[in-house]
């Protein structure tokens, strides 16, 4: 399937590819539990940003903290692949395992697993443009025209305006659940 996708992506390569699919997800779970998407909201789609979003604004009414704890990926692995009119889209099978609880915002244990890991097992769709910028060369920030690097945070640290980087790499199309 490797080969396929090289035909759509050239600089495509499986191990890179699920180490970054790895760490992304990792990153939506932090941002969960620390209710704060801006670390991971370039990585995200409208849709999956909107998602988040609404579990953080449930969880801050709430005053509960989402704990997502002894967190690691078990396995992940791409599962099939598909086109549309301009991106490839690559679906990745990830299961997880951690600790899933919810304590209240003085630090007391409400409910949920935290005397033991759950596995989960996830969907996730990956999404990247066809004809995409290259992440290596040197570019301008669109708001304030600065050089940045928008692998570090995807803000530009000069007006911290966040980077589409669905003009640059893969970005989370679908999830399924967190």
């Amino acid at each position: 399937m490797t080969e396929e996708i090289i035909k759509y992506d050239p600089d495509f390569t499986e191990a890179t590819f699920i180490t970054k699919a790895d760490h992304i997800y990792m990153m939506m779970l932090d941002a969960v539990m620390e209710k704060d998407l801006n670390e991971v909201k370039h990585y995200l789609s409208e849709d999956v940003y909107n998602y988040l979003n609404s579990m953080v604004t449930d969880y801050t009414s709430r005053n509960v903290i989402r704990i997502f704890d002894e967190t690691n990926v078990k396995t992940s692995s791409i599962d099939s692949y598909y086109t549309d009119e301009d991106s490839i889209n690559i679906v990745v099978n990830l299961t997880s395992r951690y600790m899933d609880y919810f304590m209240d915002d003085n630090g007391n244990y409400l409910y949920g697993a935290n005397d033991h890991r759950v596995e989960r097992n996830h969907r996730i769709v990956f999404t990247k443009k066809f004809n995409v910028k290259h992440l290596n060369e040197a570019r301008p920030c669109p708001s304030c025209g600065h050089s940045l690097d928008i692998n570090a945070s995807g803000v530009c640290p000069y007006c911290k305006q966040i980077i589409d980087m669905s003009n640059y790499d893969y970005i989370v199309k679908e999830i399924d659940s967190i």
